[in-house]
């Protein structure tokens, strides 16, 4: 691990494009410090250590943001919803769904869309945490002083546009990651959220009146534990042989080499369980946009913890592994492909059955990836509410998922960086 590091750092490029990834992480972190304007900081600080549901799993994604109300309250997850939204859309729209399939230029479009659908979001979320916080039947009853603004309603509209840029910044930064940086850049802002909440989660464990550093150093090892099993399902493979004909082309035989289609048993990596996390978080942003309501803010509970949360985020999970899984890899697609390339797999005619027999292995395959996910996601917020140690809400299925797989999709881009400049990479 240390000399891949070592050599990734002796690569030039490589060199750079790590530096500015951990340099626009570091800012993102220092803006979601940042209070908007004419909050009482610590009054809200304060308020929020008492968190729980709808509200603690949105500061859990924001990374602690929200809880001081800072410029990155709002986070990744309004530019995520709006990815689930316009990807939904694709099946209802047709115009959508042939825009999605028009090469280059359709994907700019629907990033394009993507990017206009999260300010609106934006927009909406500002307005629901600002009610919300503003308003006293909610627990809340924040007072912005606005010290230095002319008016209340003149502070109310600084704060949205502040929010809604600090969103704009997030989504700016993220793709900057993408372009220029190592790995995907919203995965890492995701990660980055995750990794935020360990230090005061250990600390808050250390503090228990009975057993702190037990109870602690066993729900570490016990995490250490499970990190193995979730990086052999993340890089489990089902290999499809593949048999290409000899082909004369000229005075030369073309062809007649066997070969394999690599099918990974977790297609989809963390993307179900982020999908999954923004459509349980979207009840709670809706909730607080109509913080008067009571049965809103009830269903928002229910839905963020208890036995509703638990059955809805593990049905979530399965189902957007077969739906990623179905929407980036086409049956019929490869099976023509390997047609027109005089491929076959054996014991299989090409063609429409080449194309079911990759759709039945998928089938099989997804489905304990999905289970394993969702068991993984599911089992410690069960735990989590029994104990209430705030460990094991930090290093939650959900947070050790996301951290692997981004861990290990990073690590992978860097691996390939590596063998281009002949250098040993992470995986030997």
């Amino acid at each position: 691990m240390l000399k891949a590091l070592a050599n990734a750092f002796r690569v030039p490029e490589l060199r750079k494009k790590i530096l500015f990834t951990l340099s626009m992480i570091v800012l993102y972190r220092i803006g979601s410090y940042i209070p908007v304007p004419g909050v009482p900081y610590s009054a809200l600080v304060d308020q929020f250590k008492d968190a729980s549901g709808a509200m603690a799993l949105m500061n859990l994604f924001s990374g602690g943001a929200l809880s001081y109300f800072s410029v990155f309250s709002l986070g990744i997850m309004p530019y995520i919803t709006a990815q689930i939204i316009l990807q939904l859309m694709q099946g209802v729209i047709p115009s959508l769904e042939r825009l999605a399939k028009s090469g280059e230029a359709g994907q700019r479009r629907i990033t394009q869309l993507t990017r206009y659908l999260t300010l609106v979001l934006a927009f909406i979320n500002a307005i629901g945490y600002l009610a919300l916080f503003t308003n006293k039947t909610s627990g809340y009853g924040v007072t912005f002083s606005g010290e230095g603004l002319p008016g209340v309603w003149f502070t109310y509209v600084v704060i949205i546009i502040v929010l809604v840029a600090g969103t704009g910044f997030i989504m700016w930064m993220g793709e900057l990651i993408t372009q220029r940086g190592v790995g995907n850049g919203m995965s890492l802002i995701i990660f980055a959220n995750v990794v935020a909440g360990f230090p005061p989660a250990i600390a808050s464990s250390l503090e228990l009146s009975t057993n702190g550093i037990a109870v602690t150093v066993l729900i570490i090892l016990c995490v250490l534990a499970v990190i193995p099993a979730i990086v052999a399902i993340e890089r489990a493979q089902r290999r499809i042989p593949v048999q290409y004909a000899k082909r004369v082309v000229g005075r030369k035989v073309m062809g007649g080499q066997s070969t394999y289609i690599p099918f990974k048993v977790s297609a989809a990596g963390v993307i179900p369980i982020i999908f999954a996390s923004a459509l349980i978080y979207f009840p709670a942003q809706i909730a607080s946009f109509f913080s008067d309501v009571r049965w809103m803010q009830s269903v928002a509970n229910a839905l963020s913890t208890g036995w509703a949360n638990w059955i809805l985020m593990f049905t979530l999970i399965v189902f957007f592994s077969y739906f990623y899984t179905a929407m980036v890899f086409n049956p019929e697609d490869t099976a023509d492909n390997l047609r027109k390339q005089g491929g076959f797999i054996p014991g299989v005619r090409p063609g429409k059955a080449t194309a079911n027999y990759i759709s039945n292995v998928l089938t099989r395959i997804t489905l304990p990836g999905g289970i394993f996910i969702g068991l993984i996601a599911v089992v410690p917020s069960i735990l989590f509410s029994f104990t209430s140690n705030e460990l094991i809400k930090a290093f939650g299925g959900t947070s050790i998922l996301i951290m692997v797989g981004v861990a290990l999709d990073t690590m992978t881009k860097v691996e390939s960086q590596l063998k281009m400049h002949h250098y040993e990479g992470f995986f030997k």
